[in-house]
């Protein structure tokens, strides 16, 4: 998620609590999403289906994705709606819908590469998207789920002047459009990619006070929702992350009851886990943890430590 953008709405936006109005939108059925690919040469060794965060699109996963299939994994990601490429770019499209399009995405692969494992990949917003999904009493019928910097902030730990500003904020100019320009936040240490993420067109920009108030909505649900999820689980977490606070992430880790679980906390890692300069130690990591195998960055460990203490001993 280009820098701007993310400091508008995961530090601006997710200040503020989401008391929207109205009731979820209705499923639809639209044209498939657009979808990106990284295929290896030979037959996969498992499938990973990855579900990109607020404002980004596919393309975040082109670094990991070719990586991987280099490895013998398939990667698939698509553009969320209200996403990328949609016709709807902007429009926060509701969770049920965000939800409903993983299930369908989930089914098409699951159909075409039947006897190949599939895991989940989410990352910041898309973590919580499947957080939403995998919880539900029908289940998802996934290998594994990876969950990198989740996106998860509980109304209950916001300052109720925030959400009263978004209560009337989203009534009187829910189009309003904040940049964030000028916020101290750094969503990544690789420099270099924030600036190819300011330059694509494909990244939103300027993000409608709307879409703020559905963000928070799905954070809160996938907080409260994070109990109900099933094993195999890993959980990614970076000390530096600036983006979600220390708290919303240790209150998710403390509740989880999935098993077997595993975090893994990476002392110089930001938000943007996959994309930061040591992303190439979080790829290896997920992919052993994928094969069952010792995560090379030796960092593994039961999920439910705080992770200012992890960061503390590492560091």
């Amino acid at each position: 998620m280009r820098s701007a953008a993310l400091r508008a709405v995961l530090a601006g936006g997710l200040l503020l609590a989401a008391c929207a109005p109205g009731s979820p939108p209705a499923v639809v059925e639209l044209p498939e999403l657009p979808m990106r690919a990284w295929l290896p040469e030979t037959p996969p060794k498992a499938m990973i289906l990855a579900v990109h965060g607020f404002n980004d699109y596919s393309k975040a996963f082109a670094t990991f994705g070719d990586h991987a299939a280099e490895q013998g994994y398939a990667v698939f990601a698509y553009d969320q709606r209200g996403f990328g490429a949609n016709g709807d770019a902007g429009y926060w499209p509701g969770t049920n819908q965000l939800v409903a399009d993983l299930r369908a995405q989930r089914a098409l692969l699951a159909e075409r590469y039947p006897e190949v494992p599939l895991y989940l990949l989410g990352e910041s917003m898309g973590a919580a998207v499947v957080i939403a999904a995998a919880s539900q009493d029908q289940p998802l019928e996934v290998d594994g789920i990876i969950l990198s910097a989740p996106a998860v902030w509980g109304l209950d730990q916001l300052n109720p002047f925030y959400r009263a500003t978004l209560w009337v904020t989203v009534r009187l100019a829910p189009n309003l459009r904040l940049t964030g320009e000028g916020l101290e936040i750094l969503p990544s240490d690789n420099i270099e990619m924030l600036r190819e993420l300011g330059a694509d067109p494909l990244v939103i920009k300027g993000t409608r006070v709307s879409a703020i108030a559905g963000l928070v909505r799905l954070m809160d649900l996938a907080l409260a929702a994070s109990p109900a999820l099933p094993g195999p689980l890993l959980v990614l977490g970076g000390v530096q992350d600036q983006v979600v606070p220390p708290d919303a992430h240790k209150a998710m880790l403390a509740q989880l009851t999935a098993e077997p679980c595993t975090e893994a906390t990476y002392p110089e890692g930001y938000h943007m886990l996959l994309r930061d300069v040591q992303r190439r130690v979080v790829w290896e990591d997920v992919l052993a943890w994928i094969e069952s195998r010792p995560m090379p960055s030796g960092l593994a460990q039961a999920c439910g430590v705080d992770i200012r203490e992890a960061g503390a001993a590492l560091g």
